[in-house]
């Protein structure tokens, strides 16, 4: 039998979507799960996102230009515009969700064995797109005592070699919930200077900024325009997961025309995500008021009913829709698995995302969950009992 490459066993499996298996059996029992393990939040797609689609005439749906469809572009670097980041549409290419965004400045910046600096826990995906292209991932530790904010640049340069070539961050972070600051934003700007770095910014939470903070983009740094790429999607700015559109941005012109390459080779991005992802540009203020409000109360009902079941404890997020929280178990991956395939309380269960897949460094996040706060607060409440009945029943638990 043909063997499997090396690349393919070194894939990680998805620590979000591992534990399917397990929620699929439980429900073919009748028992019903909450999922709070993926950012698939239960908010409607706004109206004219949707009507574009009902209203579409095309009879052919032809290939786009490879960079995006040109009127889509200069729309959306409009709303760069409105928000401060001084782009034009050239300086966006418009991918297949935020994942391809990713892998193209991957395979655009960095070389097999390059090196690329994480403050973790961080989004899983991004070990996935890093075996992918060959790059070493070198994590740098946050902690939950002190809300995973961004650790000292001292230790950035510690795991500075020379063959460092870039720095990633989640901002506002997935799966922390936390928010840089613009003195953090700032002292990456330096570390970027000093090393001549490229500086990956992953935003596409901007919208979600809690309790007056405002997020700060990596764009708007000065000094650092060529040095910087960011990467955005359509994904939960406006509830749009199955979309699958998301933009690559950079004033490089020398990255941009090498991702050129790349999507010419992938052809073009899907035509009626291109579509929906045009006419969600036109999403009333008040779509986003009331959302921000409901993530608000979402969250606060979540960290409060958290922090008040014995032995747990989460921090109070800034940003997205996500929070880390600790738990009393010896094994958060056998937990997940555990209240799925072997428990239920008023036939109901848990859904939740071990953090040690959101770590590279051995040993961590294994009294850890992510829980995306991404169901309305009825659903919230149940899930809070069950855990915490859960918590009470597992033969696992450490306090």
């Amino acid at each position: 039998m043909p063997t499997i490459s090396t690349r393919g066993r070194q894939m990680p499996p998805s620590p979000i979507r591992k534990l399917v298996p397990y929620s699929e059996e439980a429900k073919q029992k009748g028992v019903k799960v909450y999922h709070l393990n993926i950012g698939q939040p239960d908010i409607r797609t706004p109206e004219v996102a949707l009507e574009a689609v009902r209203n579409t005439d095309l009879k052919v749906i032809e290939y786009s230009h490879s960079a995006g469809i040109e009127s889509y572009r200069k729309k959306l670097a409009r709303y760069y515009q409105g928000i401060g980041i001084d782009v034009d549409h050239n300086d966006l290419l418009v991918t297949t969700g935020g994942s391809e965004a990713i892998t193209f400045a991957f395979m655009s910046c960095l070389n097999p064995g390059d090196e690329v600096i994480i403050p973790e826990p961080f989004y899983a995906n991004y070990n996935s797109f890093a075996t992918a292209a060959g790059v070493k991932v070198k994590p740098i530790e946050s902690y939950i005592e002190d809300g995973f904010a961004l650790p000292s640049i001292n230790k950035f340069e510690e795991l500075i070699t020379d063959k460092t070539k870039a720095i990633i961050i989640c901002n506002p972070n997935n799966p922390t919930g936390y928010l840089y600051s613009e003195e953090e934003m700032n002292s990456l700007r330096d570390l970027v200077l000093k090393y001549d770095l490229y500086l990956f910014s992953d935003e596409v939470y901007r919208e979600f900024c809690y309790d007056g903070h405002k997020h700060i983009s990596a764009m708007k740094l000065e000094g650092i325009e060529n040095n910087v790429v960011m990467f955005d999607s359509v994904s939960k700015r406006y509830s749009e997961c199955g979309v699958r559109i998301g933009t690559l941005v950079s004033k490089n012109k020398e990255v941009m025309s090498t991702a050129l390459k790349f999507a010419q080779a992938r052809l073009s991005p899907p035509t009626f995500g291109q579509i929906i992802a045009e006419a969600s540009l036109d999403t009333p203020k008040s779509y986003f008021d009331e959302v921000q409000q409901e993530y608000i109360e979402r969250r606060n009902f979540l960290v409060e009913g958290l922090n008040k079941i014995p032995g747990v404890y989460t921090p109070k997020p800034k940003g997205a829709f996500y929070t880390v929280a600790k738990l009393p178990v010896d094994d958060s991956d056998k937990f997940c698995q555990w209240i799925l395939s072997d428990f239920s309380h008023k036939n109901q269960t848990v859904m939740m995302a071990p953090a040690s897949g959101f770590y590279s460094t051995p040993g961590r996040g294994k009294n850890e969950v992510r829980i995306a706060y991404v169901l309305k607060k009825e659903d919230l409440a149940n899930a809070l009992e069950v855990l915490e009945k859960a918590l009470e029943a597992y033969p696992g638990r450490t306090e």
